[in-house]
């Protein structure tokens, strides 16, 4: 069974293929994928792909992604969740996204810290580590606001475009 998370704001719910307009709205857009380690989406069936793949990885237990839904608006204005998660080494790595309009309201922030909190109490993660490109500042600083650790850089770690890209690494772990 899907969990449910609930903030202040925000439901975190499970990513339905009735949320596919709503993710092609923002994946088309260049401003949204630049910093995201993939290219911009250019159909619908893209999108729908994407959701699939979010079932199929959370029925396998390698990732869980949770679409960011607003308690007074329905409709998803973002995802959040784990990539490679490691049930043996008890680790995970986050990865969001949000639709401009969306951005700089607190939202990610918010749910960055209840599925953070999830990904520790309820999934027995040790260890929550994020992969951001270098120019993407506001990700960046959303991390070391949020108790995240810069541990380094991965040099040419990610590929978009056909080009390589230096990210950040950061973790949190569970004290």
């Amino acid at each position: 069974m899907f969990p449910i998370l609930e903030t202040e704001r925000l439901i975190l719910r499970e990513v339905v293929p009735q949320d596919a307009q709503n993710i092609y709205s923002y994946f088309s857009n260049d401003l949204v994928t630049k910093h995201y380690g993939m290219d911009t989406m250019t159909q619908l069936a893209d999108a729908e792909a994407l959701i699939q793949a979010f079932a199929t990885n959370f029925s396998q237990q390698r990732a869980i992604r949770w679409a960011i839904e607003r308690k007074d608006e329905p409709g998803l204005i973002g995802t959040i969740g784990f990539n490679l998660w490691s049930k043996i080494h008890r680790r995970a790595e986050i990865g969001y996204e949000l639709h401009p309009d969306f951005w700089r309201a607190g939202y990610t922030s918010e749910a960055l810290n209840i599925v953070t909190e999830y990904g520790f109490n309820e999934l027995g993660l040790t260890r929550i580590g994020a992969v951001v490109y270098l120019e993407n500042t506001p990700s960046n600083q959303l991390l070391l606001k949020n108790g995240f650790e810069k541990e380094g850089v991965l040099r040419n770690y990610m590929y978009q475009n056909e080009q390589a890209h230096d990210v950040n690494m950061f973790s949190k772990v569970k004290r």
